[in-house]
């Protein structure tokens, strides 16, 4: 017998006027992963901020175990036994690991007290489950994304829930903790739990689901078995449309260097040992460089450092556009000179969600749109319409907050915050994270259509698919160094890899 855990039944939201979803219908049944598909803006977040009781005002019923329900918040749905997991973090920066953990839920002695050991005693057991070892009295701004990210992970943990909603969960975790997660999830479908997955990475649901449903511009296209689909058949009923090959243009390389870093150092702030320890590589011109390690490599680091954000004291030499440079002290240097830097986390770093796209893309050129003092309005509004059409970004206006775009297109409203700037170099720090396939498309042209231009570009990603897909060449990190380099043509995932795991 098939048990439906949760059916939604005609469910349709309008955002002014706008509809997100349109008539969606769908099946979630007890014991089952399903796979819930589709594009950046497809209506995936906001059906699952309906289910998880983010939204109230919508129509059509959720019905939850045979009964209509209609929550009055999260947690009246965490109460009544469905979690959420967002990809976007929702911690509290200054609140410590076991503190964001148990907000909401603290443990109390039979005094009244807080009950601070048996908070670190499950809060160190959840955070072994997931194969992550922090000190808990750690303020969680200090830690990586990929960390608040498990930790995230582990407060849905915390609460026994028979829905799961994992919305990109592997998004900024190792290979590793994905591991991890995997053994978490066949738990919870072996006692009987649904578990809804948000994914853009095809090879995880094939190796986690059930089932699939596919989603495309607000509705339903299809439910069904993932054992009846392949990869090809599931793109295509996300986009609508088949995905035209990419091929690499090597032509557009020059001899001309950018960038070149020699021996670049930096210390661990908080402790013994190196961030970054003895880095030399360069750039030139029409270069798409990647750079790949595991958590804890130094990626970001080395971006951050480059565009003035980690302060001195470094050692090394760096040279920009042929310019010998004792380091950028500030990012706005960096950025006069011609370098820009795509962050890693959009929200928390690349976006002010509370405003418009236009004001979110002009940010960065401020200086350029004024006149006597006083922002030129129509220049500013020419600018935003200049990018919104060549970066394709779906917004109703260049009003709009750009906390209600989907994930894809706010990474589209940092591109172009950081492509008015002209840059001569542009860094992005995992530009596809949670983005989906045919977003990414659309971004790795974009990169392509940059370094054509003759711009050099560094690209850092997780993903080696990716990697391999957009870059002429390779660095490796591990533990703050560069351990190889490989031209793309000539380089596999197994010596990647290789170059990319701590010495035994």
């Amino acid at each position: 017998m098939r048990s439906i855990m949760v059916s939604l039944k005609n469910i349709t939201k309008q955002f002014n006027g706008v509809y997100a979803l349109r008539d969606v219908s769908m099946e979630f049944p007890a014991g089952k992963v399903i796979a819930l598909i589709g594009e950046n803006g497809a209506g995936k977040s906001t059906l699952m901020n309906i289910l998880s009781g983010v939204y109230g005002d919508y129509e059509g019923d959720l019905v939850y175990k045979d009964q209509v329900m209609h929550f009055q918040g999260p947690r009246d749905a965490q109460d009544q036994g469905i979690t959420i997991i967002h990809q976007e973090l929702n911690l509290i920066p200054y609140l410590s690991v076991v503190e964001n953990i148990f907000l909401g839920r603290e443990l109390m002695t039979p005094w009244g007290a807080l009950d601070t050991a048996q908070m670190k005693r499950v809060a160190k057991e959840l955070l072994s489950r997931l194969k992550l070892d922090l000190h808990l009295d750690t303020p969680v701004s200090q830690l990586k994304v990929g960390e608040c990210q498990l930790i995230e992970i582990a407060k849905a943990l915390l609460v026994e829930s028979n829905v799961v909603i994992m919305d990109e969960p592997t998004s900024a975790i190792s290979e590793s903790e994905v591991n991890a997660l995997y053994d978490i999830i066949a738990d919870l479908k072996a006692s009987g739990k649904t578990v809804v997955y948000i994914s853009h990475k095809m090879k995880e649901l094939f190796a986690l689901a059930d089932e699939y449903v596919v989603l495309r511009d607000g509705q339903v296209v299809k439910q069904g078995l993932m054992g009846e689909v392949d990869e090809q058949q599931l793109v295509n009923m996300m986009v609508g449309r088949d995905l035209a090959a990419r091929v690499r243009c090597p032509d557009r390389i020059t001899e001309t260097t950018v960038i070149r870093v020699d021996k670049l150092s930096l210390a661990h702030p908080d402790k013994e040992g190196m961030l970054l320890d003895n880095l030399s590589f360069d750039l030139v011109k029409g270069e798409i460089l990647g750079v790949f390690g595991l958590m804890g490599a130094g990626r970001t680091e080395l971006l951050e450092t480059l565009f003035g954000l980690r302060g001195k004291p470094l050692s090394g030499s760096f040279s920009f556009d042929q310019h010998e440079i004792s380091f950028f002290s500030s990012p706005n240097q960096a950025l006069r000179y011609g370098l820009a830097l795509v962050p890693e986390d959009r929200k928390g770093d690349g976006l002010v969600l509370g405003m418009n796209v236009r004001s979110n893309l002009s940010l960065s050129v401020l200086s350029s749109l004024e006149n006597l003092g006083v922002l030129a309005d129509v220049q500013e509004k020419e600018l935003c319409q200049q990018y919104v059409e060549r970066l394709r970004i779906k917004t109703a206006s260049d009003q709009q907050f750009v906390g209600n775009l989907s994930g894809g297109n706010q990474q589209k409203v940092v591109l172009a915050k950081y492509l008015a700037t002209n840059p001569k170099v542009l860094m992005l720090d995992e530009p596809t994270r949670g983005i989906d396939v045919y977003a990414k498309q659309e971004i790795y042209d974009l990169i392509r259509e940059q370094a054509g231009l003759g711009l050099g570009v560094i690209v850092v990603s997780s993903e080696l698919p990716e990697l391999f897909a957009i870059t002429d060449r390779i660095l490796v990190m591990c533990d703050g160094r560069i351990t190889k380099q490989f031209k793309t043509d000539e380089a596999t995932e197994e010596t990647i890899l290789q170059a990319a795991l701590p010495d035994k």
